[in-house]
């Protein structure tokens, strides 16, 4: 559609750019440096039970790596136990060093053995969590892009786009990187605590309360610096968030921000960001770094503690050498899980932050078709009823009052009006967009809120002041009105479109591959093949929105007679400002402050000398009537 909803001062800014106040990301109160981020309470349990719901989707890959897992802990708590035994096969007798070399290589060669099958199930449980990752992930995704598909379109009008594409992208990825590096750590480390307590309480209850012991400090340590952690990094994804959605809107108008010369205020806004990025992210960083080295403080206190007790332990002959070596070993093997969780909370809590981020976009209430009423395209005709509508953007701020308008099958109705007086918004209603405050729209007799969305937004087709192409070939973006087209229909459509000529002197043809958004191709090139998409949707209701209004005069000429044939036997309603556009329309109704203030045909209206007369001087003057 054309840009005036995004220009009307009575609806919700879209947040975008410097000052969007839209949604996340989307601004805020402002520093110095940029958006303020308010923390809001997380719901760190919730999000972690669907994350592992998740996880959980593919079971027998879930049980097979966590069966893998159980396998590599307890082989890496036979290692030191096997350890303890082998040094306390060298004895001393009566001064002479005694070793039972059979046996003692029998274990060895046994130790060996075990390491190797740790080493190669270790391998085995990376392979598994990185497809376990990918699987996960890839649900995920799926279904955030369900989900967004599925968005009002109200919200993506109001919420930063490159902030909904950071939670897709940055977001989704981060939760990979978790789930594949992190998983099978955090099992393998609880199990290991368990593993090695058991053993130690086997082996000496005293030794293994002063592991215990150690516990409780190294979760206090963790709380507290977890605490003061979570909010940098919660703020450090909005704030990627926020850059991604700076970078696609800079780069998406980098022609309008170099012909103005704003690259300097362009650059400032955009390094207000990055400090504010920095700045979380050192802090983020910083209390993540904290955790390890006062955690291996702890684990090397209680080194130094077992060593010691079992020292005095030994003397006394209440444990043996080998004893204190199991002891020192399972010692490290009981810290390093515990580290090894510290460690990785500060990517655990990156990974919630940006989980959140994604939830809160699938539990976004999608759009929703109520409509029961059983008709199909082929049964619409065309007849369109605007009846009473009132309706508001913002909230005591109507954009429409009391609109009424009859448009008859076949007719021509062009609609006129300052900008923000309410053309475009007229389409976002018919189209069910946006829903109407009061009032009813009837197609054919029947409340457009009866008909299915789909079955109603398949009768219309819009061509836009905007073209849109996707990045694929020139025959797959026509298609697009019309998935089922066969090669011959598609032909057929750039013909009456008046685009065949252009397209047929392309080296490859209806196989030319455009670039983004078309760029390859010339501004009248392009809205020509958006008129053939229209054509081949054949539309009962067609939107042209103020279709012309960027194309010189000579091309709009080629495209004004491709559009007479699209809006033959069709119903029209055309937004524009063009006199060719709209002088020979049925009717044209002239918008004011969303009322209507005058309709008639072309020369009845500039023979009133009303409101249309005065926009007739102000955008006409000078061109023969």
């Amino acid at each position: 559609m054309s840009n005036e909803k995004q220009r009307n001062p009575q609806q919700p800014p879209v947040g975008r750019g410097p000052g969007g106040p839209g949604g996340p990301g989307g601004g805020g109160p402002r520093g110095p440096h940029g958006p303020m981020f308010i923390e809001k309470p997380k719901d760190m349990k919730g999000t972690l039970k669907r994350m592992i719901s998740y996880i959980g989707r593919d079971r027998y890959l879930m049980l097979s790596l966590v069966a893998i897992v159980v396998v590599v802990t307890l082989l890496g708590l036979v290692g030191p136990a096997l350890q303890g035994q082998a040094i306390d096969m060298i004895t001393l007798e009566n001064g002479d060093e005694h070793v039972n070399i059979p046996a003692l290589t029998k274990l060895l060669l046994f130790m060996v053995l075990i390491y190797a099958v740790q080493a190669a199930v270790s391998c085995l449980q990376g392979i598994l969590a990185a497809r376990l990752s990918r699987s996960t992930v890839r649900a995920m995704r799926n279904d955030l892009f369900h989900s967004i598909m599925r968005l009002p379109i109200r919200y993506t009008d109001t919420h930063n786009h490159g902030d909904i594409m950071s939670r897709m992208t940055n977001d989704v990825d981060t939760i990979s990187n978790t789930i594949s590096n992190s998983l099978a750590s955090l099992v393998s480390a609880v199990l290991t605590v368990v593993g090695v307590l058991a053993v130690m309480f086997y082996y000496n209850w005293l030794l293994a309360l002063v592991n215990i012991l150690m516990v409780p400090a190294s979760m206090a340590v963790t709380r507290f610096i977890a605490s003061r952690s979570r909010k940098y990094y919660k703020q450090q994804q909005a704030i990627l968030g926020q850059l991604n959605g700076d970078v696609e809107e800079k780069i998406t108008a980098l022609k309008t921000v170099t012909a103005y010369s704003t690259q300097k205020k362009s650059y400032g806004y955009f390094e207000g960001l990055s400090i504010q990025m920095r700045a979380t992210a050192i802090k983020a960083q910083i209390y993540g770094s904290v955790m390890g080295p006062v955690m291996n403080f702890i684990g090397n206190f209680s080194f130094l503690v077992i060593a010691a007790l079992g020292g005095y332990l030994a003397l006394t002959d209440v444990i043996t050498i080998g004893t204190i070596a199991i002891f020192i070993n399972y010692s490290k093997q009981f810290n390093r899980p515990i580290n090894e969780i510290a460690n990785q909370y500060n990517v655990i809590q990156t990974a919630i932050a940006g989980a959140e981020r994604v939830f809160a976009i699938m539990d976004q209430k999608p759009e929703i078709d109520e409509g029961k009423n059983p008709m199909t395209k082929e049964d619409i005709r065309g007849d369109i009823d605007f009846e009473h509508i009132h309706f508001s953007y913002v909230e005591g701020e109507p954009v429409l009052r009391d609109f009424d308008l009859r448009v008859k099958k076949g007719q021509r109705i062009a609609i006129v009006g300052a900008t923000g007086s309410g053309k475009t918004t007229i389409v976002n209603l018919l189209t069910r967009f946006y829903e109407i405050d009061s009032g009813s729209i009837k197609v054919d007799g029947v409340d457009v809120r009866d008909i299915k969305k789909e079955v109603l937004r398949s009768a219309i087709a819009i061509v836009l002041q905007d073209t849109v192409l996707f990045l694929d070939t020139i025959k797959e973006n026509i298609k697009y009105g019309n998935l089922d087209a066969k090669d011959e229909e598609i032909i057929a459509a750039a013909k009456i479109a008046n685009a065949d000529k252009f397209v047929e002197r392309l080296p490859e043809g209806y196989d030319t591959m455009l670039a983004e958004s078309g760029s390859n191709l010339s501004q009248g090139q392009r809205q020509l093949l958006s008129i053939a998409r229209a054509v081949l949707a054949d539309p009962k209701i067609l939107i042209l929105d103020e279709a012309t209004s960027s194309i010189d005069t000579r091309t709009e000429l080629h495209i004004q007679e491709a559009m007479l044939k699209l809006m033959e036997n069709r119903t029209s309603l055309i937004i524009a400002h063009r006199l060719s556009t709209i002088r020979d329309a049925d009717k044209i109704i002239v918008l004011d402050a969303g009322q209507i203030v005058e309709s008639g045909n072309h020369e009845e209206l500039l023979a009133a000398k009303g409101k249309y007369y005065e926009l007739y001087q102000t955008q006409f003057a000078g061109m023969k009537t």
